[in-house]
Order: C-alpha cells, then sequence, then structure tokens
C-alpha cells in the first residue's frame, strides 16, 4: 500500500498550526486561558536568558500579546495549575501531567544517585536526609541558605556545594518541587506541599500507560514525527520504547506512515494520525503579520527539524563577536506565516529605557520593501512593551542585507 504525502507547504501548515501559531496572535493570556495555551504547547521552556524577556514569557507572548509574565506566575505559583520540572530541559508544565512524570522521577532517582554517590560515598544518604529535614521544618528553601558550604572537588556534573546537589536531586526525583521563583532563583519545598493533593494522591500510571500517554500526546502536539522525535519531545520515555509505540500504533491502525516533504526537496518518513494530509488540507493561510520568537520556541528548539522543515539553519553560539558568529541566544527568529523571514538582534538596555536594535537579517528570497519592513517595525513596538522599555532605538544600518 503506498504511503501518504505531506507536501513541504503543508506539512509545514500542520506544524505551525500544532504550535499554535498558524491562528492570529490574539485573545486571553490570564487564569484558565493561559493554562489552556500551555496545554496546547505540552510544555514552555523556562531559561534565565533576559537580554530581552525570559524565554518562557516570549513563547507566551508570541502567541498571546496581552500575556504578562505575572500571569505565569499566578498560575504556576498560587492556582497550582502547572509545575515546574524537566523536558528535554527546565519547563513549565500542566499540572494533569504529573502523574506521568513518575517515571521521569524513578528514572532520575536511579541515574542520579549512582553519579553522586560515586562522588560523595557514604555522606550520599545523609545528606539528602539533612536537606529534607531541613525543607520539612523551616519550609521553603533556596540554594543561597546553603551559600557558605563550598564543593570540595570538581565533580564533573555541578561543581555545587553539596546541599544544593542535594535539593536539585531531590528536585529531580519528586521529593522536592519549585514552590515559586524570585527573580530567576528557585525555592524548593516539600512535594505534598506544592502538588495539589488530588494530583499527589491519583493512582500511579503504570510504565505501558505513561509510553502510550507520552507518545500519543506528542504526536498530537507535532502534528507528524519520526519515533526519535516522539522520544524527545518530552524526554520522558527511551527512543527504544517510542519506537515500540510506532510500530504497535501502525499495526493497529492507530498512526499512518506519511513522507513528509522537507525544505530541500527531500522526504522523511514519518507517523501521524490518520486524516493528517486531509486536515492539513482543510488549514488555512496565516496572516501577514510578523511576529518575534523566541530562540526556546517548542517550533524551533529542535534546530534540525526546524531546518529539514522550515528551511531554516538556526545555531546558537554566544559570547562570539558578531562577524565570526551567525546567530546566537540574542538573536531572536522572525516568523512571518508559514516562513522565517529573518532574525533580529535586539536586547533591552540599561535600566530598560530603551529597546536597542542592532541588526536584522533578511532570510534568503526575503525582499524588505516598505510594507514589509513597517510590519517589522510595528512588531519591534509591541516588543517593547514586553521588555517594559519606553522606548525604541534603531542602529544606523540595522536593516542588513540578505545572508
Amino acid at each position: 500500500m503506498s504511503r501518504s504525502v505531506l507536501p513541504n507547504t503543508l506539512a509545514r501548515r500542520l506544524f505551525l498550526d500544532r504550535h499554535t501559531l498558524l491562528e492570529s496572535p490574539a485573545g486571553p493570556a490570564k487564569g484558565a486561558a493561559l493554562e489552556a495555551l500551555i496545554d496546547r504547547l505540552g510544555f514552555v521552556q523556562v531559561d534565565s536568558v533576559n537580554t530581552l524577556a525570559r524565554a518562557h514569557d516570549l513563547i507566551l507572548w508570541s502567541r498571546r500579546p496581552s500575556y504578562r509574565p505575572a500571569s505565569l506566575r499566578w498560575l504556576n505559583d498560587r492556582a497550582r495549575a502547572t509545575f515546574e520540572h524537566w523536558t528535554h530541559d527546565a519547563a513549565i508544565v500542566p499540572m494533569t501531567f504529573y502523574p506521568h512524570w513518575r517515571l521521569r522521577f524513578a528514572r532520575d532517582r536511579a541515574r542520579l544517585h549512582g553519579r553522586w554517590k560515586n562522588w560523595h560515598g557514604d555522606r550520599f544518604h545523609g545528606e539528602l536526609d539533612r536537606v529534607l529535614v531541613h525543607v520539612s521544618d523551616n519550609g521553603p528553601v533556596s540554594s543561597a541558605d546553603f551559600q557558605g558550604e563550598r564543593a570540595e572537588k570538581s565533580t564533573g556534573w555541578w561543581d555545587w556545594h553539596p546541599s544544593k546537589t542535594a535539593l536539585e536531586y531531590l528536585w529531580r526525583s519528586g521529593d522536592l518541587a519549585v514552590t515559586r521563583r524570585e527573580g530567576f532563583r528557585k525555592f524548593y519545598d516539600l512535594a505534598e506541599r506544592v502538588v495539589p493533593l488530588e494530583v499527589l494522591n491519583a493512582p500511579h500510571p503504570d510504565l505501558s500507560e505513561t509510553v502510550d500517554w507520552a507518545c500519543a500526546a506528542a504526536l498530537d502536539r507535532l502534528g507528524f514525527a519520526t519515533s526519535g522525535e516522539l522520544a524527545a519531545f518530552w524526554d520522558l520515555v527511551t527512543p527504544a520504547e517510542a519506537r515500540a509505540w510506532v510500530e504497535d500504533a501502525r499495526r493497529a491502525g492507530r498512526g499512518v506512515e506519511v513522507d513528509v516533504g522537507c525544505a530541500d526537496g527531500s522526504v522523511r518518513r514519518s507517523v501521524a494520525w490518520p486524516g493528517a494530509v486531509e486536515a492539513a488540507s482543510s488549514l488555512p493561510e496565516p496572516g501577514p503579520r510578523l511576529r518575534v520568537l523566541s530562540p526556546f520556541d517548542p517550533a524551533l528548539r529542535d534546530r534540525k527539524r526546524a531546518e529539514r522543515l522550515l528551511g531554516f539553519h538556526y545555531r546558537i553560539e554566544i559570547f562570539v563577536p558578531e562577524a565570526q558568529r551567525r546567530h546566537g541566544y540574542y538573536v531572536f527568529p522572525v516568523l512571518e506565516g508559514t516562513r522565517l523571514a529573518g532574525r533580529i538582534d535586539m536586547a533591552a538596555g540599561r535600566g530598560r529605557t530603551c529597546l536597542k536594535v542592532r541588526a536584522f537579517w533578511p532570510e534568503p528570497g526575503v525582499r524588505m520593501g516598505s510594507g514589509r519592513r513597517q510590519r517589522l517595525v510595528d512588531e519591534i513596538e509591541r516588543v517593547a512593551v514586553l521588555a517594559e522599555c519606553g522606548d525604541v532605538a534603531f542602529e544606523p544600518g540595522w536593516l542588513r542585507e540578505n545572508h
């Protein structure tokens, strides 16, 4: 039987639709509406870089410009509708997914236990017990509460003092939870004082249930994927488990093979839900608005997939002179419709009185006529509001040639 073909134009449309980037950026962005948006995305990566805005804030703002950072803090720290843990990196995750994170807790516990025990010997359990008692007796703590301690030697993993390492281990293994952040510093508390009791006491899914949920939920949010991409989405199941799930889904008729068109004209065999090609064909054309994305946007965090699907080569190279680097953390992708139109280098100035625009590089084939240039300036002015900058300053020659 011949496989369905998903041309690149439709593949882009389906992929961006699943990442909520095909629809117009508008709508409410607090409370239940914000919770629903995070659920659609699956997670929002947390990162400390703040030259313009935190990664999680820019990710949410690019979809809902009415979003403000305080709304996420309320949702996570007060309403407890989300929790912070690990996917491929630190992320905000819907609280309803918490039962499936027990698989990660168990696997991280086993993996990290051996590493830290080898470094710290018999003191391993004693340090964990001491930190747990301290948190139980004193409430939320941060690593700064143990600031007087220092690591005895380089570990090759974290050159942290033992208690900071214990805090991180206990968080990764589920005994502690992040109750809030102040600035970007994490505060930890006992999981039972952070996670709602109805979630904490919910039945524990077995391995097969979590593997099925993780792969199916990843496919929902990707539209089509290889088994490796399904495994990497949450970084919750192993590549072998994802491969087995794909084979089982294909045999049962739950999933179908499709040949997905890549930007360079090649095809990549993937799995999709039945009817994916028809669903992609029915999606509307996106509008002409340009929007600035975070370098950690869910649609772009897999650099190789972004290059295959969108023809967008995006590397992260930081602290390298501009003449030697192509694009780094401080250079933001700019989306137009279903293509990346360019990348922009801008940052909030000292005191955030001004958003400084250093350079915009259009992608090959993108002409910066007056209409597109005005739409870019409009988006920059909108970003300045998120960055809490009162003004925008364009450096001379900021609009560069195609590279």
